[in-house]
Order: structure tokens, then C-alpha cells, then sequence
């Protein structure tokens, strides 16, 4: 007898139902004691190393209950064996800095290394370990020269080299004091143009080991700034030669010296005109140093070729743009010069999108080798033989996604590697690029982790995190969406967790986690799912993060918007969001909360004063309150400086509208911050103060630019505490609090 139709979509809507109750709820009991179920995620693979294109160590489970171990994986015969070598790198790849960057410890290509123990070196070669130094001044920065003969390293803002073979230590310069450094960065070059993970450093050894370059820095003229440090029974002061927008900055000259020592060959810059110097590389062929130069208004770029034996200069690369240009270098090189000699790739955004250019080794322009609206993030490897380059780039299909692509020196054949509609975050290359594994997801599926060849062609699915059980839970939602701009422009993009169980009928907080700033978005397809998230998605809170017009997602064409007006167009951007959740999202336009640090903090504390039509609550922490309270190198390269543009840089300070001020806003700031000092809130706070206003403030004594310790937990409870007290209005529950 055949079933009535009404009868079988009776059964299926029964059917579904079924499956739809036997799913369960994350109670947040569990969650707040991480009781996940058993198995709830596989535990993918880690790539170890490469050994050759067809063999690769993975350190992976072969069951959900073993232990994980080293496997060689032989690709061509598919098969698995064990093995009990050992993790020596990841090989991620990453910016071309090289050793002695950490400050304490430097390695050799042929397994020496160094260490920096109670400020002496200890050199430590074939299991034995020798004491270099001995006595009472830290050695900073010790850096093997490429033939491990020779070990560089700054001492009393001195440079100096300790000869291996002769055990002989050189002191190269003599006039350092505490204005004058020789090898050791300056803080504007330090924080803004060679970046934290150099620790300082500012000395390059040449390929040859012949010869070592460095940078002198007299810093005399940079104002001091003062940081309290309320330590002891006086306390006392720590001095910093900071410069704010429109002050002098630290004079530099660029020597060129023996490692035995001798006469030092200055290059030909005068070190009182007013400009930077970026990371020098040597060019391959002529041993010449390329020097990265720009004016002070940051938009001509300039490489010079110095001669190393007589300092002369000649122009090898020129760049202008109507805005700015970036000086510090890019991730993989900005410059890469091929081994055969025959070439070099260069990358640029002049087009108004980051682009790969291919150049004679005299710094004449052979061809683009890509273009069009995407941006290339990153070289990973360049195959000279077959002419071929493999790079990263924010994906041509979806801007918030990574893909890994290869391209032909000619700018024919780019190919898209990696597939499907997913961010491929981590791309690991075989040694000659046949392979690669990538680890990829989305936001609505978790990581995964394929073996693929060259050609884009999955080879085999390597692992999943995804298992059964999570399968039988109720997972919050998380999904990108895109938001037009209020001129029409641009589909900004925003993730969004939404609450577990949501009501059409019911409004809810909103919790906007933001950074804001030129190229610096946090929005990208990527599995966001953790016991946190899904906690606060149990409380009915709306989680989301933002990007406006100039994070990144639209090239440097859109980065442009911010030029000589921080703040105005991020902060029309995120209104136009918030606005869209309030209309479409069920947000509550009572409790729009946005919270941020640093950058972000500035763009809280804005929210909160010129954005408070909008925003009714924020959290900022270690914030800009205005921008000629910050450093001269990262602040004028998009705002000019106060002499050059006032009406930006009264527009774009909180200061400037605090009287438009409502809400509920927390301040936060260490107390020796040295990088977004303290007085930016101390004089945020005084304008609140004068005009009569309610906020929160909490300082952290000794907190650098972010703290941890007992002191970083205690920061996290207090924006606990703000999220329940203003968005959810109820105690926090029990055991919520760290």
C-alpha cells in the first residue's frame, strides 16, 4: 500500500525533530569547568619538518587514545613509519631578520650557539660549553657571523666582535654614551621601523663575514619622556628619548667596519638631514650594502647601493605616492634576490594593491608579475628553475580568506593552490615546492589539515578536527557577513557570533571587539568556537568583530581613505555596522559596547565621544587620546605632522569631542607604559573630570604596553565585571571570575 504524501512529510518534520532534540546544550557549569566531552576535537597533526619533496615528519595520533608521535610520511608510497627525530622547526616561514634578534641566544648554521647568561657570553660548540666574557656589562644582541668565525654583540651602546679562533675579543667603536649607540636602535627605530623581535639590534653582517655594517644613532636631541616608577620608598624616574609628532628625531649615519677592527667607512648621508633608514640587505653580486632611505614625510622610498669600501651611493630604487609609504619591511622580503643573479622580486602597493615586481639586479623594472584588486601577503618560496614564484595573498575570492598561489616570472599562469571556500591560514611547503600541507577552515567549519601538490591537487586529507561528538551539541553560531558602506563603496566585512537559542522578539547587548587602524584588520573566515565564546553566546550576548574600509581588506586603495584623518572614516564604518545590527540583528541600541587596546583603545574611547550616537559603552585600554601624544614615525607617516595638518589632528583626538561624551566608558593603563605612555589617559581623564562626566578608571602599577601575571588576570575580571554590570545586567556567576 503506497503512504499517503501527507503522511510521509509527517514523518520527516517527526524525523528531524528527533534529531534536532537529541542534540544538547552546552550547560555553563561545564563550560566554565572546560568539561568539553571526551573526543569533542580530533587532534590534528603537526608538520615537523621536510625532509626531501617526498618525505615529510608529521607528529600525529594514529588513534584518538595513543600517544602522538614522529612519523615519516613517504609520500610516493603512502606509507607511515616511526621515527625518534625530533622537532627542529616548523617552517612557516616568516620576514628574512636573522639571528641574534632574541636578544639571549644566538645559533649557527652548523649547530654553535651562544647564550647571553648574567650578562656574559657563553659559547657553547660540540657539547662544550666555554665563557667567552667576564665582567660586569651585559652583552646584548650576539649574532654569529655566516661563517661562524665571529660573534657580534653590543655592550655599553658599543659594538663589538669575539674572534672564535683567536678567542680575542674587538671593541669596533668607542664613543658610546647613553645619547650615543652604536649598533643598538634607537626606541622609534626600535618599536616603529625594525620591530620588537630585533630587540634593538642594529648591526648586519655581510654575506663574507668580511664585514660588519651598523647604525650610529645620536639621540641627544630627541625630547626625554618621563615614566614614574613608583617602586621603593622614592620611586624614580625612567627616562626615554621619545619623540612626539613635529620633534627632532635621533641623527643617524650607517658605518661599515672590519670585524678585527680598523677604521670605520661612513655612507654617504648626511646624518642632520631629516629622514629614516630602514633594514639594510647586501646586494648578492656587487657585495655592496642596499640601504632603505626615506624623507621625513614618509612617501619617497628610496635603495641605495653603498660601496663598502669607500661609502659612496648610488640610486638603485625610487618610490613616491601621493600618501605614504610603509618602511618597515614586509613579511617574506620586500627584496628578494634571485641565487642565479639574474633578477630580483620586489613588492609594492603603488597600484593601491600590494603587487610583485620583477627587476634587473641594477634596479631597472623588467615586468609586473601580478596586478589586479588583491593583495599579495607573502613570498614563500621562488622556484628559479622553472621560473616560478609561490606566494600568499588575500584571497581574490574572498578578501577575509589566506590562499596560497604560484605565478610565472613573466606574469603569466597564476594559479590558485589551495581550494574551496576556506582560509588557508597556514601553508607548509616541501623544499622545492611540490607539495605543500595546508591547514584550513571557515567559520562555520573547524580546522582541517591536506597534503597537496603543486598543481592544487589534493593528494590526502591528513586529519579533521571535527569529530562525531561535536556533532551532538548545539554549537553557537558564528558566520561572516558583509555590510555595505554608507557611500556604497565597500562590503565591509564583520564576524558575528550570534546567542545560543535567539529570540525574533527579543533584543540583546552587543560586545564589539575591535583594533581598528591603517592595515591592521582582525576579521578573517576562520573557526572561532571556544568554551568562552559559547559562554557568553549561553549569557544572550551578540559577540562581533569589525573592519572598515582601511583594515586591509581593500588594499592600500583603501587604507588611503585614513591619510592626514585618523579615526573619522574607521569610526563611520563601525557606526554603519552597528547600525546594521541594531536594524537587522536584534543588537539593543542601549548596550553597544566596542572594546579595543592600544589602537583599539583609541577607537573605544572615540566611539565613546564622537561616535556616542551610536556606541553606549566601551572598554579602552592603553589608549591614544590624541595623536600628538604618540611617536613621531608611526604617527606622521599618516597624519603629517600638528605644524602641517591641525584641523586632523584636532578632528581625530578624543580629546576634541569629549563633550559629545555619554555612556559608560572603562579606562585602562599601565603605569610605565613606554610605548602609548600613561599621560594620554591622565589627560583624558582630566577632560572627563572637567566636564562633569561618569566613567571607570583602573591602573596597573609598573604595566608596560600589556601586562600579565596575577595583574593580567585581574584585567581580565574587570572587563567581566563591566560586561555583566552594564550589557547583562545580573552578578557574575559563580566561578566565572578567575
Amino acid at each position: 500500500m503506497r503512504t499517503p504524501q501527507w503522511l510521509l512529510l509527517f514523518l520527516t518534520c517527526a524525523a528531524i525533530t528527533s534529531v534536532t532534540a537529541q542534540k544538547k546544550d552546552f550547560t555553563n557549569d561545564d563550560l566554565l569547568a572546560n568539561k568539553l566531552p571526551k573526543n569533542f576535537y580530533n587532534t590534528l597533526p603537526t608538520v615537523v619538518r621536510w625532509i626531501d619533496d617526498e618525505h615529510v615528519v608529521i607528529n600525529q595520533k594514529m588513534n584518538p587514545d595513543s600517544a602522538a608521535k614522529n612519523y615519516v610520511f613517504d609520500i610516493k608510497a603512502n606509507t607511515f613509519t616511526e621515527t625518534m627525530e625530533g622537532s627542529s622547526g616548523s617552517g612557516f616561514g616568516g620576514a628574512r631578520r636573522g639571528g641574534g634578534g632574541n636578544g639571549g641566544r644566538a645559533e649557527s648554521a652548523s649547530g654553535k650557539s651562544i647564550t647571553v647568561r648574567d650578562n656574559d657570553l657563553y659559547y657553547r660548540n660540540n657539547g662544550v660549553e666555554t665563557r667567552l666574557t667576564n665582567d660586569k656589562d651585559e652583552e646584548k644582541n650576539p649574532t654569529f657571523s655566516p661563517d661562524s668565525m665571529y660573534v657580534g654583540y653590543t655592550k655599553n651602546n658599543n659594538l663589538y666582535t669575539y674572534n672564535l679562533a683567536t678567542n680575542k675579543e674587538t671593541q669596533l667603536t668607542t664613543d658610546g654614551t647613553s645619547t650615543t649607540l652604536n649598533g643598538y636602535a634607537s626606541w622609534v627605530y626600535y618599536e616603529e621601523i625594525f620591530g620588537r623581535p630585533t630587540r634593538y639590534r642594529a648591526f648586519w653582517w655581510s654575506p663574507d663575514s668580511k664585514t660588519l655594517a651598523f647604525m650610529h644613532f645620536d639621540e641627544s636631541m630627541v625630547p626625554m619622556f618621563p615614566i614614574y616608577v613608583s617602586d621603593g620608598q622614592h620611586g624614580y624616574i625612567e627616562q626615554t628619548r621619545y619623540p612626539l609628532p613635529g620633534d627632532k628625531n635621533p641623527e643617524v649615519k650607517i658605518g661599515l667596519i672590519s670585524p678585527d677592527g680598523g677604521n670605520t667607512v661612513w655612507a654617504d648621508f648626511n646624518a642632520k638631514d631629516d629622514q629614516y633608514f630602514g633594514w639594510p640587505t647586501w646586494h648578492p653580486l656587487t657585495h655592496s650594502l642596499l640601504v632603505y632611505w626615506m624623507n621625513r614625510d614618509q612617501n619617497n622610498l628610496k635603495i641605495y647601493e653603498v660601496n663598502i669600501s669607500n661609502g659612496s651611493k648610488k640610486e638603485w630604487y625610487s618610490e613616491t605616492q601621493k600618501t605614504w609609504i610603509d618602511l618597515e619591511d614586509r613579511p617574506g622580503g620586500r627584496l628578494n634576490f634571485l641565487a642565479n643573479g639574474k633578477g630580483a622580486i620586489l613588492q609594492n602597493d603603488q597600484t593601491g594593491w600590494n603587487h610583485l615586481y620583477f627587476y634587473n639586479m641594477d634596479g631597472t623594472l623588467k615586468n609586473a608579475i601580478t596586478s589586479g584588486k588583491y593583495t599579495v601577503t607573502n613570498i614563500r618560496f621562488i622556484d628559479e628553475k622553472n621560473e616560478t614564484i609561490y606566494f600568499t595573498g588575500r584571497s581574490k575570492e574572498n578578501t577575509a580568506r589566506t590562499d596560497l598561489y604560484s605565478v610565472k616570472f613573466n606574469g603569466t599562469g597564476l594559479k590558485r593552490l589551495t581550494f574551496g571556500e576556506y582560509n588557508h591560514a597556514q601553508t607548509n611547503l616541501s623544499p622545492n615546492a611540490k607539495y605543500f600541507v595546508t591547514t584550513y577552515n571557515n567559520t562555520t567549519t573547524p580546522s582541517k589539515m591536506a597534503l597537496v601538490d603543486n598543481n592544487g591537487k589534493i593528494v590526502r586529507e591528513l586529519g579533521d578536527m571535527r569529530s562525531p561528538e561535536m556533532d551532538n551539541y548545539n554549537i553557537a553560531k558564528t558566520e561572516l557577513i558583509r555590510i555595505k558602506s554608507d557611500d556604497g563603496l565597500y562590503d565591509l566585512p564583520a564576524t558575528v557570533t550570534w546567542p545560543a537559542h535567539m529570540d525574533p522578539n527579543k533584543k540583546y547587548p552587543m560586545l564589539i571587539s575591535i583594533y581598528g587602524g591603517p592595515n591592521a584588520g582582525s576579521v578573517m573566515d576562520t573557526w572561532l568556537w571556544n568554551a568562552n565564546r559559547q559562554f557568553y553566546a549561553n549569557e544572550g550576548l551578540i559577540q562581533v568583530a569589525f573592519d572598515h574600509r582601511a583594515s586591509g581588506h581593500f588594499g592600500k586603495e583603501g587604507v588611503n581613505y585614513m591619510y592626514h584623518n585618523l579615526g573619522f572614516w574607521e569610526m563611520a564604518d563601525y557606526k554603519t555596522m552597528a547600525k546594521w545590527f541594531i536594524a537587522n540583528g536584534h543588537a539593543d541600541p542601549a548596550k553597544i559596547c566596542i572594546t579595543g587596546f592600544s589602537y583599539g583603545g583609541y577607537m573605544s574611547a572615540y566611539a565613546l565621544t564622537y561616535g556616542a550616537d551610536v556606541f553606549t559603552h566601551g572598554m579602552a585600554g592603553g589608549t591614544v587620546a590624541d595623536w600628538s601624544l604618540y611617536d613621531t614615525h608611526y604617527t606622521e607617516r599618516y597624519m603629517g605632522t600638528p605644524q602641517n595638518n591641525p584641523d586632523g589632528y584636532k578632528s581625530s583626538s578624543v580629546l576634541t569631542h569629549v563633550d559629545k561624551y555619554k555612556g559608560m566608558l572603562q579606562i585602562v593603563h599601565g603605569t610605565s607604559d613606554d610605548n602609548v605612555h600613561m599621560q594620554n589617559s591622565i589627560q583624558l581623564i582630566s577632560a572627563l573630570e572637567d566636564k562633569g562626566k561618569e566613567f571607570e578608571f583602573m591602573l596597573y602599577p609598573d604595566g608596560r604596553h600589556g601586562w600579565g601575571g596575577a595583574k593580567g588576570t585581574h584585567f581580565t575580571n574587570l572587563k567581566t565585571k563591566f560586561i555583566y554590570k552594564y550589557l547583562l545586567e545580573k552578578p557574575v556567576p559563580k566561578g566565572l571570575l578567575r
